[in-house]
């Protein structure tokens, strides 16, 4: 647990009073590769701290995944629209590597939030650096060439290319795996 708990430190200072709070809700999950965390169209109303793994989440558009999102150590990982709004989420979220994850479903957490002010303002600027991240990834794909996409996703994940098929990579970066070869080869 000791990377979520860094992660979970990270987002707002929290007490270990709070903090205890906190944990003591959450589930600890051993996952296998090619688990399907949450699947497109179903309302899903957990949130995820991934401890160990990484994953992806994607959609399908004329009958091919596009991945949107890659989420590592560290990561918070859920269906927003499903946690959130309890509406069916737009993307599947699949492991790519054998997973150790925490989660704490909806209720539990607003339970949280309703009786912990500490733990409120914490949720509160988890959100908002959520909402910082899925802003920087709309820009990205938006104004950005695969080229730059590729070297923001390297910055931030430096591994990730030992971890993660190419075909995922290229459909993140919208190119076809040519591409990216052509664009890898370019970097080095």
């Amino acid at each position: 647990m000791e990377k979520v708990l860094v992660k979970l430190k990270e987002v707002y200072p929290l007490s270990g009073a709070a903090l205890g709070k906190l944990i003591a809700k959450l589930q600890a999950l051993s996952l296998p590769k090619g688990y399907i965390l949450v699947r497109e169209g179903t309302v899903a109303n957990k949130l995820y701290f991934m401890e160990k793994g990484i994953a992806r989440s994607f959609c399908y558009k004329d009958g091919k995944e596009i991945t949107f999102w890659f989420g590592a150590e560290g990561s918070f990982i859920s269906s927003y629209n499903g946690y959130i709004a309890n509406k069916p989420g737009y993307g599947t979220i699949e492991l790519l590597e054998d997973c150790i994850l925490f989660s704490i479903d909806q209720a539990s957490m607003q339970a949280l939030f309703q009786t912990d002010l500490e733990l409120a303002n914490w949720g509160r600027k988890l959100a908002e650096l959520e909402l910082i991240k899925t802003e920087q990834l709309l820009i990205s794909q938006l104004f950005k060439t695969a080229h730059e996409k590729y070297q923001d996703l390297l910055a931030e994940n430096p591994g990730l290319l030992q971890r993660v098929q190419l075909g995922h990579i290229a459909s993140y970066l919208g190119v076809t795996q040519v591409t990216l070869s052509r664009i890898r080869t370019k970097m080095k």
